[in-house]
């Protein structure tokens, strides 16, 4: 009877080491919101800091565990490998920092149909793209990346610059907006100026850090640029070298990222964190989920969802201006009330002849209404 007992307290024991290792929650911490990192890091400056910025805002404001995950490799599968992860991990919410992410929320959403998903700048479809199908458990949250790039190149204008340079990854349609916003925002301040400007536009076909994209950017810096919004990713980082040895200036996107180069004068930033505190408080607080879930939802800059920086972060007396030369936080003000308002509003899409979605000159110039920015095209 003894033996018995020994043995039936073994396989108890094991049986409760076998959930431990299989099943986070049954004996050790749970971790209710997840973030998957894409193939960057926690602290990129870009999609993953600002996202997990917003689900730490949050939830340690409302005492909920949370945790991210890095996939052990950046492909559909290893996305969904840790989604998987996270799940079994406790994870009630998921949240997912950029369009790579497409593919496995489009799988994970019907896997896992009791848990809710935030999609950031993209929506669920198959790998062929045959199929687009957002579940009522995943919010795709999108941006208005034309109006935080029409803020840009407003502000560039206004403060003096007529040799612009746009230098976008692949042609996505974030991307895409991101420019067309810029030249729009360019063409408004150069009439009201009475100025002429030349924007010289280019995609570098990836989002890479490397010696061609540095060596385009010394090329347009060398033809008399003398600021390039750097629209894809670490490609930001080859025009800042390119432009701290050619005494020029950035234009920073997705976050503020003036603190990774000085030659940033400011930087066209969608509202990463705050979108994420406002669909997670429909989730914990408002009841009011469906607002979002199984919806496509546009944050803009009437609901803090872009827009240029307005603090220091870390000082609570700087001047988030104080790159500019003449450009002054009231002169923003002004601008972006246009935006909320809808008095001014920015064209995000335009016919594209080529198949890859790079737009001619004479396709930007009459899609966007250009008559003061004359583009040049840079292949």
């Amino acid at each position: 009877m003894k033996q018995l007992k020994k043995v039936v307290s073994i396989a108890l024991v094991f049986s409760m080491l076998v959930g431990c290792s299989l099943f986070f929650t049954a004996c050790g911490k749970a971790y209710e919101i997840a973030l998957i990192t894409d193939k960057g890091n926690i602290d990129d400056k870009s999609f993953n800091q600002g996202a997990w910025e917003g689900v730490v805002e949050f939830a340690k404001a409302n005492n909920i565990s949370h945790k991210y995950y890095k996939p052990e490799e950046a492909s559909n599968d290893g996305y969904l490998a840790s989604i998987d992860l996270a799940v079994k991990g406790g994870a009630k919410v998921v949240v997912t920092p950029g369009y790579l992410f497409e593919v496995a929320v489009y799988q994970a959403q019907t896997k896992y149909p009791d848990v809710k998903f935030i999609l950031l700048d993209g929506e669920p479809h198959t790998a062929d793209y045959a199929t687009f199908e957002t579940k009522s458990n995943v919010a795709s949250v999108m941006y208005a990346e034309e109006q935080s790039g029409y803020l840009a190149g407003y502000a560039a204008v206004k403060d003096g610059y007529t040799k612009l340079g746009f230098m976008g990854g692949m042609a996505v349609p974030a991307v895409q907006a991101f420019g067309y916003g810029y030249l729009q925002g360019a063409e408004a301040a150069a009439n009201e100026l009475g100025v002429n400007v030349d924007v010289k536009y280019h995609y570098t076909g990836n989002f890479e850090e490397n010696d061609t994209n540095k060596a385009t950017a010394k090329t347009m810096f060398e033809g008399g640029t003398e600021v390039i919004f750097a629209c894809g990713g670490s490609v930001g980082k080859s025009v800042m070298s390119a432009a701290d040895e050619a005494k020029k200036f950035v234009i920073g996107v997705d976050v503020d990222q003036r603190y990774d180069s000085a030659t940033v004068v400011t930087s066209a930033t969608k509202g990463l964190g705050s979108s994420v505190v406002q669909v997670l408080e429909a989730i914990y607080k408002t009841n009011t989920w469906d607002t979002f879930g199984g919806n496509k939802t546009y944050f803009n800059a009437a609901n803090e969802g872009v827009g240029l920086p307005t603090i220091v972060i870390g000082d609570a007396k700087g001047n988030a201006f104080d790159r500019f030369k003449s450009f002054t936080k009231a002169d923003y003000d002004v601008v972006f009330a246009q935006l909320v308002d809808g008095s001014v509003t920015p064209i995000r899409t335009i016919e594209v002849s080529a198949e890859n979605g790079y737009a001619t000159a004479d396709e930007l110039t009459s899609g966007l209404n250009l008559n003061k920015v004359t583009v040049t095209t840079v292949q």
